[in-house]
């Protein structure tokens, strides 16, 4: 049964009473309605006879924005009310962004599918009235402003240019940059994902790239993030079927390796674990992950190649470069943040994801 926090939003059915419906589920957020319909109009392609019926719903993150991240347990605070309804039956498959996707599914449910991917790299958008004077985080004097409120960002970007200062920017990307462009904000640049700004036709603002091979330094990107991640039943073979033409296969192989990476380690969506994955021949697949202290300090870098062809080659793979960080120093960097945050959660801010 939907509660007032996540009545869900259905957008009624035109089928005809002979041909299938498959419900999808989704947040209801601009971003992901637009990733919904994505996966939707794919699918429908490939799938003619059937209909396919998009579920908004407000997850309970989506309607509180002032409780802090550790009263909601950190993990699932995005997919939970949408999982209640997949495993029920009330829905037939979810559209995640996976980066929001933990990395350890409910019993009975499984990561079923991921379509091509878009740019997983972050990316660096300047206030309009200083476009003209900065483009890079390089040109940024000391002192200057960056918005986001990405613990992962935020280390990483200390630890190569530790001149600059930080602020919490929350809310949906159009709110970002008007708090970004606005005459009297403090805020010089912010910090995004590309594929929000790629899928909402934002392309325009982006002024620098963030990679590892980016001069000065480079940042690597959120585990899964810029794939959608597409949930169903186990057991819904129906399902399994309809999606798998959908599936890239290499991006599949891909992003099994780096949320193997994030299990392993035990992180969360507020633990700066830093990941890029790329293929350099065929079926052969560097993983690259780094740890980096809130303060950017101190930090714990890994990379691998190795041949891949099975999502549990990718899994064991994710799991050997996370042994490789362990032995590196990580988990000490990871107990010190989890310490801090524990001792701190009564004085912790309102948490939005980045």
């Amino acid at each position: 049964m939907s509660t007032p926090a996540t009545k869900p939003i259905i957008t009624p059915s035109t089928a005809p009473a002979s041909q299938p419906t498959i419900k999808v589920g989704t947040r209801k957020s601009a971003l992901a309605l637009n990733q919904a319909d994505f996966v939707v109009t794919a699918l429908q392609r490939l799938h003619p006879s059937v209909h396919f019926e998009i579920k908004g719903m407000h997850s309970t993150a989506d309607k509180d924005k002032i409780t802090a991240l550790y009263k909601f347990g950190g993990k699932g605070l995005w997919t939970n009310e949408l999982e209640a309804e997949l495993r029920a039956g009330a829905l037939d498959l979810i559209v995640h962004s996976l980066k929001d996707m933990p990395t350890a599914l409910p019993d009975g449910l499984v990561l079923a599918c991921v379509p091509p991917r878009e740019d997983p790299r972050d990316v660096v958008v300047v206030k309009k009235a200083l476009q003209t004077t900065y483009r890079t985080l390089a040109d940024l004097p000391p002192g200057a402003v960056v918005g986001t409120s990405s613990v992962r960002r935020m280390a990483q970007i200390r630890r190569r240019y530790p001149h600059l200062a930080f602020k919490d920017m929350r809310g949906n990307i159009d709110t970002r940059v008007k708090k970004l462009d606005a005459d009297d904000g403090e805020y010089a640049v912010l910090i995004l994902a590309a594929a929000g700004l790629h899928r909402m036709g934002q392309h325009a603002r982006i002024s620098q790239y963030l990679e590892s091979s980016t001069a000065g330094g480079g940042m690597l990107h959120a585990v899964g993030q810029g794939g959608l991640g597409i949930e169903a039943r186990a057991d819904d073979q129906r399902t399994l079927d309809l999606l798998k033409p959908l599936e890239d296969p290499d991006v599949m192989l891909a992003v099994e390796a780096e949320r193997s990476v994030m299990r392993t380690l035990e992180g969360g969506c507020s633990i700066p674990i830093g990941v890029e994955t790329q293929w350099v021949e065929p079926n052969k697949l560097r993983l690259t992950a780094t740890v980096v202290s809130v303060e950017g300090t101190e930090a714990v870098d890994a990379e691998e190649i190795l041949e891949i062809r099975t999502r549990e080659e990718a899994v064991a793979f994710g799991k050997k470069v996370a042994q490789t960080l362990t032995d590196g120093g990580a988990q000490k960097i990871l107990d010190v943040i989890n310490a801090e945050r524990e001792a701190n959660k009564d004085q912790a801010q309102p948490f939005v994801p980045a």
